[in-house]
């Protein structure tokens, strides 16, 4: 709960120079603009009163007290802010995403491209590896797809593979996403993910904790994972090696109690054995559809969930239809489905090529052919 003094209109300038005070991280911010209920009252408070707030001893208050520096950190964090049409989000505004609000450590500002709206609370987050498998794309894309239709907000990191995906199917869809990033929101990484990054905004949001000019550093994507977490009710990992960065954000979801759930692979797939040891273990649900998802959050999503578009198969050829009925969504190879549907490879060929014309199929590389 934030604590009821902290004034409605926050002076983001003053949040920002307070921010620069040397020993003045997150939480100590939480804690004084909460306790004088603004960074003006903070800044213009004495050392005397600056001691009274637990955790600020007598230096740091001498230091916040007289601190006379930031007036050009604030101006040039303002002005790259200006250059791509970003904002500051307070953890004391409304449209502050409210269940980030209430994990352990949440940022006490976030530098924002876009729009976080109300309903933005209703949010699955889709993370997996940067190399999926044939199978791993495809699971994204209709994980991300069917959520997307049911009115879901779908949050991920803009990295590349999975998340990419994700974000990707929802911009296509007209659907809401964020996209939380390890960098400052004026340093978009990886770099050929700007577009994508510029879809989303209109999309939703792209979002960072990191003051602007902030490049990717490794350290950074730990805590990256814990707003994607904090800010849905629910995680679902897609493929991910067994010290992949998904498994960080599975431990993160399950401190934060967030819903864990895990699409299973192939065993013999590296890609496949982190999720797969996190259902084995226990600690996430086996998901096969986007109904094991909504039936275990239905309680929360109640207010949001409409109905996804019914999707009728087209009028099918028996042909078609045979051939239709041997194919998974897992990739087969054409010599595979001629067999199964004991048709000649020319025949084959050509009903899978009207198959995918008419929408319901889709082929990969090497002659590989998948139900969509």
């Amino acid at each position: 709960m934030l604590d009821s003094k902290v004034q409605k209109e926050i002076d983001v300038s003053d949040l920002l120079r307070l921010s620069a005070v040397p020993g003045v991280g997150a939480s100590r911010l939480r804690l004084l603009v909460g306790h004088f209920g603004s960074p003006t009252a903070v800044l213009a408070a004495t050392p005397r009163e600056l001691i009274r707030v637990q955790g600020i001893e007598k230096k740091l208050a001498s230091s916040i007290a007289h601190f006379k520096g930031g007036n050009k950190f604030v101006d040039d964090q303002l002005s790259l802010m200006n250059k791509v049409n970003g904002r500051i989000v307070t953890l004391w505004d409304d449209e502050y995403p409210e269940y980030l609000r209430k994990i352990y450590d949440p940022p006490p500002l976030m530098f924002v491209r876009g729009t976080i709206e109300q309903n933005d609370k209703y949010a699955i987050a889709i993370v997996g590896t940067r190399h999926p498998t044939a199978y791993g794309k495809l699971m994204a894309e209709r994980f991300a797809k069917e959520l997307a239709e049911k009115g879901l907000t779908i949050v991920s990191g803009l990295a590349r593979g999975i998340d990419t995906i994700a974000h990707h199917t929802a911009v296509k869809l007209g659907g809401r996403t964020l996209a939380v990033l390890g960098s400052s929101i004026d340093i978009i990484y990886p770099s050929e993910n700007r577009r994508i990054a510029a879809q989303v905004e209109e999309n939703g949001a792209v979002v960072s904790e990191f003051v602007m000019g902030t490049k990717p550093d490794p350290g950074n994507f730990p805590r990256r994972n814990r707003i994607i977490s904090g800010m849905s009710l629910g995680v679902l990992i897609i493929e991910t090696a067994e010290n992949g960065g998904a498994m960080i954000t599975a431990s993160i979801a399950l401190d934060q109690n967030r819903e864990l759930f895990c699409v299973p692979g192939n065993i013999t797939e590296k890609y496949s054995i982190g999720t797969n040891t996190l259902i084995r273990d226990g600690h996430a649900k086996l998901v096969q559809s986007v109904d094991d998802i909504i039936a275990e959050l239905e309680a929360s999503l109640r207010p949001i969930l409409k109905e996804a578009p019914s999707h009728s198969l087209p009028q099918l050829s028996v042909f078609e239809q045979k051939i239709f009925d041997t194919l998974t969504y897992e990739p087969t190879h054409i010599d595979a489905l001629s067999e199964r549907s004991a048709l000649s490879m020319s025949d084959t060929l050509v009903n899978l090529l009207s198959l995918e014309f008419k929408g319901i199929v889709r082929q990969l590389a090497g002659k590989m052919f998948v139900k969509m």
